[in-house]
């Protein structure tokens, strides 16, 4: 079994994971009540997607 020659460095495993990060979900204003929801889910807080209401609360 293949052993490494050097350990690997806290900076260098650093750099290697730096892509490893959480990404920010697309939130959109809801144009009936104007709460931040998820684009192209309907709102929690009215129900409405598309200017129709879908769910009734």
């Amino acid at each position: 079994m293949a052993v490494p020659f050097r350990r690997t460095s806290k900076t260098a495993k650093r750099k290697r994971r730096t892509h490893y990060k959480l990404s920010v979900p697309g939130m959109v204003n809801c144009p009936n009540c104007g709460e931040p929801t998820l684009s192209h889910h309907v709102c929690k807080s009215c129900g409405h997607y598309k200017g129709k209401e879908v769910v009734s609360k």
